[in-house]
């Protein structure tokens, strides 16, 4: 989420890179270590792009003044519905023996 806001703060000012690759980088160790720990990857990534999408879209509208209408804040929440649907799912899966 740092290094998406960070992308938009670098477009005029070069500096802020650093900590686009940085936060990037970061995020994808952080991904590949949960994966390693046994959560599906479905599940994994769905919670970090929902995560990612919900704080992004929030605090850009905090610190770009970018807009938070309602269609942006529905489209959050069906983001979010999503990635619960498919926790569950893997959960309900898992428990049931893949079925």
């Amino acid at each position: 989420m740092a290094a998406s806001l960070a992308l938009k703060a670098a477009l005029g000012h070069p500096g802020w890179y650093l900590l686009v690759v940085t936060g990037y980088s970061a995020a994808f160790v952080f991904l590949a270590a949960v994966l390693r720990r046994g959560l599906p990857v479905g599940v994994a990534y769905g919670i970090w792009a929902a995560t990612g999408v919900t704080l992004t879209a929030l605090l850009a509208a905090l610190v770009f003044g970018e807009a938070l209408t309602l269609l942006v804040l529905a489209g959050i929440v069906l983001v979010v519905a999503g990635v619960l649907c498919v926790e569950v799912g893997a959960h309900r899966a898992a428990r049931d023996g893949g079925a």
